[in-house]
């Protein structure tokens, strides 16, 4: 039997471990939990460059101790350059490219996320950023060992990203993919982060840095420029959040697909199912996870471009609707268009009541792999979640597009509250439904509950099934269950990746913490 790991001083959970690590020297030097998670999230876009970079997007959800949940958008918005028109003109009148220069079409925000998040912390006890960057920079220089996960991920997309400018020369040996356990290191990114503790976080967006990767940009045919990078900001936002049975759930605003996250969870409470891992628990889910995807595939996007907010979706009186249109028995007829995306997930809580839900992407594996020679820091595709025809997420300058990124958090009822979130684009807040489900409402151990196996409704890269996906560990009888009710159940592997990266870190109201995370990963889940 798995369990969760357990402390009181501080807890973190990380999809590769060397991140986790960097997270607790923070915690365990006296930093909170803000900090812990800048630590992490600059030495995981280090250490798993396949999954997340300092050149994407990142979103935050921190909890206090007396205070109401407070999100942090790090959501970057399209090029001045960026329209329809534009791109027509460069031969794409119909589809946004996903790899090169002309999909790197979004400036990166996380970094200005991590500046936003570490004001919260007061001066007076704030730890230096060559504190908080120092384990970055030192895998950046002295190198990292290649994951199974990241040898195995860039093979699969090498033909996408070989002849994409500078991603060679960063993460292949002379055009080959790097095998596990290969020393890979990278000087520039190294130079980069450096520069940041000696100039400060802002210096990514003026200056030389900001320079270089204009540069970079405009020669691989991107329309981003100097003044998008100077004009990029991360906001604080009030979280979405819907009360259930079990307590008040949270997640991210509009553009991200953190609505769908909480309308699966209040649709599925309403259904009332006593007993987990039964079929009613899992085709509960996936029917929630199919009403709140047709609500989202229609109406989301940038909050100044939807018909209307997407916290209105998540009034009682819509949910019970919603929910009243669930068959309990058999399966609503499945094809609709799914959203891609790999990114990363990180929870961290610290002594004094802090938790933070944390999450950071560069949209595809590697992003559009355009890769800076002289920074080392490669571009997101997040651009191509717009569409170029006219609707809530068609592609507009200074527009922010639909991000598949959530994290999660709970106020639950009997004062625990949870950070939880995952990886895996269009299957986040399925695997989210999964963890929260099992652990809160039907009493499973934090870590088990990552651990059980996991589906994914839709369809996977270069494949156009919109199969349900079951990993292979299921009870055959509930397999047997759910294709008499009309899913079309496709099996995969146990511990697939397709079904995400997931974690989670828990308070209890005595202080007690746990943490959780997933053997599909490379990670930890560290408490002390």
């Amino acid at each position: 039997m798995l369990y969760s790991a357990l402390g009181y001083k501080g807890a973190i959970s990380a999809p590769h471990r060397a991140a986790a690590l960097a997270g607790q020297e923070i915690l365990d030097a006296g930093g909170t939990a803000i900090e812990a998670m800048v630590a992490a999230a600059a030495t995981i876009a280090v250490t798993y460059p396949h999954m997340n970079g300092i050149g994407g997007d990142g979103f935050w959800i921190i909890h206090r101790p007396g205070e109401a949940p407070l999100g942090i958008s790090a959501c970057g918005q399209a090029a001045g350059l960026a329209t329809p028109e534009w791109y027509a003109e460069r031969g794409h009148a119909e589809v946004l490219p996903t790899r090169g220069g002309a999909a790197a079409l979004t400036a990166p925000c996380t970094i200005r996320g991590w500046d936003k998040a570490l004001s919260l912390v007061p001066m007076g006890r704030r730890l230096p950023l060559v504190r908080l960057l120092g384990s970055a920079i030192d895998y950046a220089q002295s190198g990292i060992a290649v994951t199974g996960n990241q040898s195995r991920t860039t093979a699969e997309k090498l033909d996408g990203l070989k002849e994409v400018p500078g991603f060679a020369d960063q993460f292949l040996i002379d055009g080959e993919v790097p095998p596990p356990g290969y020393l890979l290191r990278q000087p520039a990114l190294a130079r980069t982060l450096d520069k940041l503790v000696e100039n400060g976080l802002k210096s990514f967006y003026e200056g030389p840095i900001a320079e270089a990767h204009a540069r970079t940009l405009e020669a691989a045919g991107s329309p981003l420029r100097l003044a998008d990078f100077a004009a990029c900001e991360a906001e604080f936002v009030t979280p979405l959040s819907v009360e259930t049975s079990h307590g008040r759930l949270y997640n991210m605003v509009a553009p991200t697909q953190g609505v769908a996250s909480l309308m699966i969870l209040g649709l599925f409470d309403r259904l009332g199912v006593k007993e987990g891992e039964s079929f009613e628990h899992l085709h509960g889910l996936v029917e929630a996870t199919k009403q709140a995807f047709l609500q989202r595939n229609a109406g989301l996007g940038d909050p100044r471009s939807m018909a209307e907010p997407a916290q209105s979706w998540l009034d009682a009186d819509r949910l019970d609707a919603m929910a009243a249109k669930i068959d309990r028995e058999k399966a609503l007829e499945w094809p609709y268009e799914p959203r891609e995306g790999d990114t990363i997930w990180m929870g961290a809580a610290d002594a004094e009541g802090t938790v933070v839900s944390f999450i950071q992407s560069v949209y595809w594996e590697f992003g559009s792999g355009l890769t800076c020679p002289e920074t080392g820091v490669y571009f997101q595709n997040r651009g191509a979640g717009f569409s170029l025809a006219p609707g809530p997420n068609q592609l507009t300058p200074g527009k922010r597009p639909f991000h598949t990124l959530n994290p999660a958090l709970a106020e639950l009822k009997d004062g625990r509250v949870l950070a939880y979130g995952t990886m895996g684009g269009e299957g986040q807040p399925q695997t989210q439904s999964a963890v929260f489900s099992r652990y809160v409402q039907f009493g499973m151990d934090l870590q088990a509950a990552v651990t059980a196996p996991r589906w994914l409704l839709g369809r996977t890269w270069g494949d156009a099934a919109t199969s349900l996906k079951l990993e292979d560990r299921f009870d055959p009888a509930l397999v047997d269950a759910l294709k008499a009710a009309g899913h079309e159940v496709e099996l995969i592997a146990p511990f697939s990746d397709l079904a995400g990266h997931a974690g989670a870190v828990l308070r209890h109201p005595g202080g007690l913490l746990e943490a959780a995370t997933d053997p599909r990963a490379d990670g930890a889940a560290l408490c002390y």
